[in-house]
């Protein structure tokens, strides 16, 4: 592994100037699973790593009646542990129990997973079929930007030279509403998803139909992505295994994905619909229940 500097900063405004002076040749640290591997493999060459794993405002959790506050350095343990996210943002603790064993899960965060931008990246789908908003600081101030347009390619993101990732914020889950996240995978012991969907839906107050529904898609594209086409097919809908197997259809139609070591394009043509189909039913029974 290439030597580099350590600095651990007392706050996000040191932590922000660090990223600032260092003008691009430094690396947050939040939980490291994946950022300490790709400095042992020179995938990354940071001359200095900022560890902000002790910042308070990234280890903020927060779940009330108003809404979700999640620091960028919270661990996924943390989160799967919180009855009331397992509760009402359901797709997101799905996403945070299979990322990684609990070794993992103890040290790795929502946040970084996030700033990965890796396309099969389990808690993204999760994240934008819950509609978060991301929270970043900079040299410049703070700005927010809807999750689903924070990845801009593979693992490239928003992020300006000196920013930071600090806070994803989700809005008050409405009544009769319900989420799910899934993910193929070939074998346990390779944990990336072949195919990876989230969705979150509304339904009316008698729970027949589907009045608002956010379906996102992993693994089929360069970037995780908002499923816009298939969420038309959905709201408005009754909530039946027709609808469920119609946003299948549509969901196949609108991606091309690629053939690599994982599966084929055809396999991921035919499981992206199987998957939606799935996950909608699942979100809607958690709706009703």
């Amino acid at each position: 592994m290439l030597d580099f500097d350590y600095e651990r900063p007392g706050s996000l405004d040191a932590a922000v100037v660090l990223l600032a002076e260092h003008n691009g040749s430094a690396r947050p640290l939040a939980g490291g699973t994946d950022l300490i591997d790709h400095i042992r493999n020179e995938r990354l060459t940071p001359d200095v790593v900022i560890d902000i794993k002790r910042i308070p405002e990234l280890n903020v959790l927060e779940c009330t009646n108003d809404g979700l506050r999640l620091g960028a350095a919270v661990p996924c343990s943390r989160i799967c542990a919180d009855d009331n996210i397992r509760s009402r943002y359901a797709a997101l603790a799905d996403s945070c129990s299979i990322i990684g064993g609990i070794q993992i899960q103890n040290r790795a965060s929502v946040g970084g997973n996030l700033c990965n931008a890796g396309p099969a990246a389990d808690s993204i789908p999760a994240l934008i079929a819950l509609e978060a908003t991301c929270l970043i600081t900079g040299p410049d101030g703070s700005r927010e930007v809807p999750v689903e347009s924070f990845c801009v390619s593979k693992g490239e993101t928003v992020l300006q030279r000196g920013e930071l990732l600090v806070e994803l914020r989700f809005g008050p889950r409405p009544p009769h509403s319900g989420s799910h996240y899934r993910r193929f995978i070939p074998r346990n012991e390779m944990d990336i998803a072949v195919v990876g969907v989230g969705a979150s839906v509304t339904l009316d107050e008698a729970g027949e139909a589907i009045t608002d529904a956010r379906v996102a898609l992993g693994a089929v594209a360069i970037t995780p992505f908002l499923a816009r086409e298939v969420n038309d097919a959905l709201i408005g809908k009754p909530a039946t295994d027709q609808t469920y197997a119609a946003a299948g259809e549509v969901a196949r139609g609108i991606i091309s994905p690629i053939t690599d070591m994982r599966g084929t394009r055809e396999f991921r043509l035919h499981l992206t619909g199987v998957l939606v189909e799935r996950v909608v039913r699942e979100a809607v029974h958690r709706a009703v229940n």
